[in-house]
């Protein structure tokens, strides 16, 4: 009786995975560059027998773990503004944080700081770096798909994309930026086209993410039902007198 008690238990830890991850992806649907989760199952079901022959545990259930990122392109769109950048096809840009530690991301709404070097919403700058010479002004900012920048006429730099061998894979930090782990790989060159003024929409399917978060709830409920019948079962069984 206790082996219902701990499947249901741990099919209500699995859902509750889902649920948290369906809804981070809805609170970042109108997050520029956002990828979605993806959240797998596996079966609990297993038992495990010493040398001799003695089982030493057994477990039911399912159980659910967080398997990384989409890495499906979110749809461009056009906004004009010089320093919006979007990526089409693989890649990320490289930004510079102030502890000198650099990360990824698909969010190219970019800015230019006070010293006049081009930095994410953050302030992170972007790596390399790009930097306006006095007097220079955003709009006479031009960035071919190859990454090259251009003002009146002068180059400035490139700007890099990179990429990772698994990019679903990728770890999330907040504010739209990850970092390579081992399960990504080390950051190479990537062969993706930059798009001056658009910007990447999140990848977030809502239809598909509604329909998902509607189903773990009801599954959820009914986890907590097989355990309100388990606990009902329980209590009676030890009101029986021999």
């Amino acid at each position: 009786m206790l082996e219902g008690l701990y499947s249901a238990a741990a099919g209500m830890a699995a859902q509750q995975t889902q649920l948290d991850a369906v809804s981070n992806d809805l609170a970042n649907l109108n997050t520029d560059g956002y990828k979605s989760e993806r959240v797998a199952f596996g079966d609990l079901l297993y038992n495990k027998v010493d040398a001799a022959g003695t089982e030493t545990a057994a477990g039911a259930g399912a159980a659910a773990r967080i398997m990384g990122r989409s890495s499906t392109q979110g749809a461009l769109k056009e906004t004009g503004v010089p320093l919006d950048f979007a990526i089409e096809g693989e890649g990320f840009f490289e930004v510079t944080r102030p502890d000198g530690s650099t990360a990824l991301t698909r969010n190219g709404a970019f800015s230019v700081d006070a010293s006049g070097e081009i930095v994410d919403g953050q302030g992170n700058r972007l790596n390399p770096p790009i930097k306006l010479p006095p007097g220079v002004s955003e709009g006479a900012l031009r960035v071919a798909p190859d990454g090259t920048v251009t003002a009146e006429g002068k180059k400035l730099g490139r700007i890099g994309l990179v990429t990772v061998g698994s990019p679903d894979h990728l770890i999330a930090e907040g504010g739209g930026l990850l970092v390579p782990g081992k399960e990504s790989g080390e950051p190479r060159p990537a062969g993706g086209r930059i798009l001056q003024g658009a910007l990447e929409d999140s990848n977030v399917d809502i239809g598909k993410d509604m329909t998902t978060l509607m189903t773990a709830e009801r599954a959820f409920q009914m986890q907590s039902t097989a355990i309100q019948t388990e606990s009902q079962m329980m209590a009676i069984a030890n009101q029986l007198r021999p």
